[in-house]
């Protein structure tokens, strides 16, 4: 990187790369709040509080955002940025390339609209320089209060917003060099009983829905096979998500996977052509390889999914790729390496 950046694309470009390497939440926060002041500061008034040394007045700057928004200014590339972008030449894990080469999209997302830290907007920015044909945008459902997740009324202002964004990107051209579109989905929530936790009016709405069992994960092996084939068995339903619930990894500690008769819940995948998530988020791994393998002699199809809650973590479906390489899912089985066009008619037969 040799070109100057201005010092919102600097802090921007900081916090993308600290959120790729995992770097805790308030360092994130600190570089995200301090380009959104930059964004929403007049350039000069940036350049006169530099010189007048007044920059930490404004709100959300720091020390260390005030030396890289006056490196930026001096037409340097920030020090800190350099540090960075140097680790960042390093794969995020071996593998895995063939078949992020043929991922078009991904299809699990978090925006602030629930429990992700970044708006949509930039959620979709960030997919369109990752060269992403299609994002789904998948904030969670009202059950999941914890997540903030969405009543129907919220969703459905969330629709207006994806509509908004894709007439902002432009008329969506499946010929067209470079086409972009944010698709809308929701991870609805898994209930006891198996149903989905949103109207079947509202999710009919959507283009594409992730199922995942959030709550009751230690439910014993016989009701929680029925409550997961309940959930594929809906026709709404188009992806189970990260379906042992499992944490290898990580801030939230580790837990272990949930108890349910895989072979049924994945024939039954199979059966109704709902997809298994690849989740590649490294605290999940999740299904671990014995269950992939066996999901894969059931003849499932598969998804490899972010499951992203910040721009940064986008970059994550290298993890889910390298796992997919390893156990040899075919590419044609992975739903997003599938053409928008058949993307769609998959996930909302006629």
């Amino acid at each position: 990187m040799s070109t100057p950046l201005s010092p919102y694309d600097a802090l921007r470009r900081i916090a993308y790369l600290l959120e790729r390497s995992r770097a805790g939440t308030f360092r994130v926060k600190a570089f995200r709040a301090a380009a959104a002041t930059a964004l929403a500061t007049d350039p000069g008034e940036l350049a006169s509080r530099a010189e007048a040394g007044t920059l930490t007045d404004l709100p959300g700057i720091g020390t260390a955002t005030e030396t890289v928004i006056r490196e930026a200014l001096a037409g340097e590339i920030p020090e800190y940025l350099k540090a960075l972008e140097d680790k960042a030449t390093k794969p995020l894990v071996a593998g895995g390339l063939e078949v992020r080469a043929a991922l078009r999209g991904d299809l699990h997302s978090h925006s602030d609209w629930s429990d992700g830290g970044s708006s949509i907007q930039e959620m979709a920015v960030t997919a369109m320089e990752l060269g992403h044909e299609y994002q789904v945008l998948t904030d969670h459902s009202p059950r999941l209060k914890i997540a903030n997740g969405l009543s129907s009324e919220r969703l459905t202002k969330q629709l207006l917003v994806i509509e908004e964004i894709n007439a902002a990107v432009g008329e969506f051209d499946l010929s067209k060099q470079g086409a972009f579109r944010l698709l809308k989905g929701i991870e609805v929530d898994i209930l006891d009983d198996g149903s989905l936790d949103q109207s079947p009016e509202m999710l009919s709405r959507l283009d594409l829905r992730v199922a995942s069992v959030h709550s009751k994960l230690a439910m014993s092996a016989a009701p929680m096979t029925r409550r997961m084939i309940g959930a594929v068995q809906d026709p709404h339903t188009n992806v189970l998500g990260h379906c042992t619930g499992r944490l290898v990894e990580g801030e939230r500690g580790t837990r272990g996977q949930s108890s349910f008769d895989a072979a049924a819940v994945f024939e039954a995948c199979a059966a109704y052509e709902v997809a298994v998530e690849i989740n590649a988020r490294p605290e999940r791994a999740d299904p671990p390889d014995d269950l992939m393998r066996m999901a894969l002699e059931a003849g499932c199809l598969f998804s490899i999914d972010s499951d992203a809650h910040a721009p940064g973590q986008l970059d994550f479906l290298i993890y889910g790729c390298a796992r997919a390489e390893r156990v040899g899912v075919p590419a044609d089985r992975i739903v997003n390496t599938w053409p928008l066009d058949r993307l769609l008619r998959w996930a909302n037969p006629a």
